[in-house]
């Protein structure tokens, strides 16, 4: 019995090392490769396999150099603005309608007050500007909206047909932390906190880029090892339907 549990053993530890890609492997092989030419010394592991610097990966212009602070005054002005709106309605109690009836009654009584008065003392009415929504800003982030939420119809859908276990099993544990949070704040405090996260995680990452993919990468190995060992301790023993044999046939 005890050379059977031994042979067990060993035979899920081979499954073990095989599901993990050999990657215990090339890494003591990479200290003998030590000397090897500067171009394969560049290529770090990088998080989420990421190959353009962080700047492109946002999209590059001025949304990106808002994101990592390259214009610190609009991006603090910015930043304070969204967490003076957060306090209004979290902590005060404010609600939106009546922030923009009152924010719409003080412009109104100003300019009104302003135009009546300048004839009081002799200086020309304030001009009003004329404010309206061009057409092809709207469009261009109707078409950009209208992609991505394909774009997310055609994962889901490619998720739900069966075909990688392991991505399904991501997306159901992103969906239930996101229901934990959801459960403990309301959206707009969730939306605030995903607005402060875009103002400060970038920056941060892009400054300390180096140290965050060492860890990523160590991390990353872990958790194949512990997928593999759920792997073969538990999802290779669910029974497979038909489907793909009658794919085959």
């Amino acid at each position: 019995m005890a050379e059977h549990e031994e042979s067990k053993v060993e035979s899920v530890m081979e499954k073990i090392s095989e599901k993990i890609h050999g990657h215990d492997s090339s890494s003591s092989s990479s200290d003998s490769e030590d000397d090897k030419s500067s171009s394969l010394k560049s290529k770090v592991y990088r998080i989420f396999g990421r190959e353009k610097p962080v700047h492109k990966v946002l999209g590059g212009g001025k949304p990106a150099d808002l994101f990592l602070w390259r214009d610190k005054k609009i991006s603090a002005g910015i930043l304070g603005g969204a967490t003076a709106i957060w306090l209004l309605f979290e902590m005060i109690g404010y609600h939106l309608l009546s922030l923009v009836c009152h924010g719409l009654i003080l412009a109104l009584a100003i300019l009104f007050l302003w135009s009546n008065a300048s004839t009081f003392i002799n200086k020309s009415p304030p001009r009003i500007p004329e404010v309206y929504i061009p057409e092809e800003p709207v469009l261009q982030f109707a078409s950009a909206l209208r992609v991505e939420i394909n774009r997310a119809f055609a994962f889901l859908r490619d998720i739900a047909s069966g075909r990688d276990l392991k991505k399904f099993l991501s997306v159901i544990a992103v969906l239930w932390v996101l229901s934990i949070v959801g459960s403990c704040c309301n959206f707009l405090t969730l939306f605030y906190i995903a607005f402060v996260s875009l103002h400060s995680v970038p920056v941060l990452y892009e400054k300390y880029e180096d140290q965050v993919d060492s860890f990523a990468e160590k991390a990353m190995v872990e958790i194949k090892k512990h997928y593999a060992v759920f792997d073969v301790k538990v999802l290779s023993k669910i029974p497979r339907g038909p489907l793909k044999d009658k794919k085959k046939a």
